[in-house]
Protein backbone atom coordinates (compact mmCIF):
# COMPACT_ATOMS: atom_id res chain seq x y z
CA UNK A 1 0.00 0.00 0.00
CA UNK A 2 0.88 3.87 -0.22
CA UNK A 3 1.61 6.05 2.22
CA UNK A 4 -1.70 7.64 1.20
CA UNK A 5 -3.16 4.52 2.88
CA UNK A 6 -0.80 2.82 5.08
CA UNK A 7 -1.59 -1.09 6.09
CA UNK A 8 -0.90 0.08 9.72
CA UNK A 9 1.21 2.71 12.20
CA UNK A 10 2.18 2.30 15.41
CA UNK A 11 2.33 5.58 17.44
CA UNK A 12 3.74 6.65 21.17
CA UNK A 13 1.27 8.33 23.02
CA UNK A 14 4.39 10.73 25.04
CA UNK A 15 5.60 11.75 21.76
CA UNK A 16 1.62 12.41 20.29
CA UNK A 17 1.57 14.75 23.60
CA UNK A 18 4.88 16.17 23.45
CA UNK A 19 4.06 17.70 19.53
CA UNK A 20 1.10 18.62 20.76
CA UNK A 21 2.82 20.95 23.10
CA UNK A 22 5.47 21.73 20.78
CA UNK A 23 2.68 22.72 18.07
CA UNK A 24 1.53 25.47 20.30
CA UNK A 25 -1.87 24.67 19.30
CA UNK A 26 -5.12 23.17 21.20
CA UNK A 27 -5.20 20.65 18.84
CA UNK A 28 -2.43 18.07 17.08
CA UNK A 29 -3.72 15.63 14.11
CA UNK A 30 -1.52 12.75 14.09
CA UNK A 31 -3.31 10.34 11.83
CA UNK A 32 -4.83 11.89 8.69
CA UNK A 33 -6.87 8.66 5.80
CA UNK A 34 -9.69 8.83 4.11
CA UNK A 35 -11.99 7.28 6.29
CA UNK A 36 -10.50 8.04 9.59
CA UNK A 37 -8.54 10.94 11.32
CA UNK A 38 -6.70 11.03 14.87
CA UNK A 39 -5.64 13.78 17.17
CA UNK A 40 -4.80 15.03 20.67
CA UNK A 41 -6.73 17.62 21.88
CA UNK A 42 -5.70 20.03 24.82
CA UNK A 43 -8.09 22.36 26.93
CA UNK A 44 -6.73 24.36 29.79
CA UNK A 45 -8.78 24.59 32.94
CA UNK A 46 -11.06 27.63 33.18
CA UNK A 47 -10.50 27.68 29.25
CA UNK A 48 -13.24 27.78 26.85
CA UNK A 49 -13.90 25.21 24.03
CA UNK A 50 -14.80 27.07 21.19
CA UNK A 51 -15.49 24.45 18.80
CA UNK A 52 -18.76 24.31 16.21
CA UNK A 53 -20.09 20.73 15.05
CA UNK A 54 -18.70 18.89 12.57
CA UNK A 55 -19.52 16.54 9.88
CA UNK A 56 -18.14 13.51 11.03
CA UNK A 57 -19.18 11.09 13.94
CA UNK A 58 -16.51 11.51 16.61
CA UNK A 59 -15.10 9.63 19.42
CA UNK A 60 -13.29 11.05 22.34
CA UNK A 61 -10.99 9.37 24.83
CA UNK A 62 -10.08 11.18 28.30
CA UNK A 63 -6.69 11.20 28.92
CA UNK A 64 -6.75 13.36 31.95
CA UNK A 65 -8.52 16.08 32.89
CA UNK A 66 -11.67 16.72 34.51
CA UNK A 67 -14.73 18.54 32.56
CA UNK A 68 -18.51 18.43 31.41
CA UNK A 69 -19.19 17.95 28.13
CA UNK A 70 -22.19 19.47 26.99
CA UNK A 71 -24.17 17.78 24.02
CA UNK A 72 -26.83 19.61 22.31
CA UNK A 73 -29.37 20.02 25.71
CA UNK A 74 -27.79 17.11 27.49
CA UNK A 75 -24.29 17.39 30.20
CA UNK A 76 -22.48 15.17 31.75
CA UNK A 77 -19.14 14.93 34.01
CA UNK A 78 -16.20 13.97 32.32
CA UNK A 79 -12.42 12.23 33.55
CA UNK A 80 -10.01 10.11 33.14
CA UNK A 81 -10.68 6.81 30.96
CA UNK A 82 -14.36 8.51 30.07
CA UNK A 83 -14.92 7.26 26.50
CA UNK A 84 -17.40 9.61 24.70
CA UNK A 85 -19.33 9.40 21.03
CA UNK A 86 -20.31 12.62 19.25
CA UNK A 87 -22.60 12.06 16.23
CA UNK A 88 -21.95 14.48 13.27
CA UNK A 89 -23.50 17.90 13.78
CA UNK A 90 -24.39 17.76 17.05
CA UNK A 91 -23.87 20.70 18.68
CA UNK A 92 -21.36 19.95 21.58
CA UNK A 93 -18.17 21.22 23.67
CA UNK A 94 -16.78 20.92 26.71
CA UNK A 95 -17.48 23.06 29.75
CA UNK A 96 -16.31 23.60 33.12
CA UNK A 97 -13.47 22.64 32.60
CA UNK A 98 -11.74 22.15 36.23
CA UNK A 99 -8.85 20.24 35.84
CA UNK A 100 -6.36 20.42 32.05
CA UNK A 101 -8.05 18.05 30.16
CA UNK A 102 -6.35 16.32 27.04
CA UNK A 103 -8.04 13.87 24.66
CA UNK A 104 -7.67 11.69 21.67
CA UNK A 105 -9.77 12.02 19.23
CA UNK A 106 -11.14 9.55 16.37
CA UNK A 107 -12.95 11.42 13.41
CA UNK A 108 -15.06 9.22 10.91
CA UNK A 109 -15.30 10.81 7.68
CA UNK A 110 -17.79 8.46 6.26
CA UNK A 111 -16.39 8.63 3.03
CA UNK A 112 -15.22 5.44 2.64
CA UNK A 113 -16.26 3.84 -0.95
CA UNK A 114 -17.35 6.83 -2.36
CA UNK A 115 -15.99 8.35 -5.33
Amino acid sequence: MSDAHPTWKAFESAALLEARVRSGEPYHEFLELPSLSCGIYALAAGSKDLQSPHDEDEVYYVISGRARIRVEDEERVVGPGSILFVGARSEHSFVEIEEDATFLVFFASGEVGEN
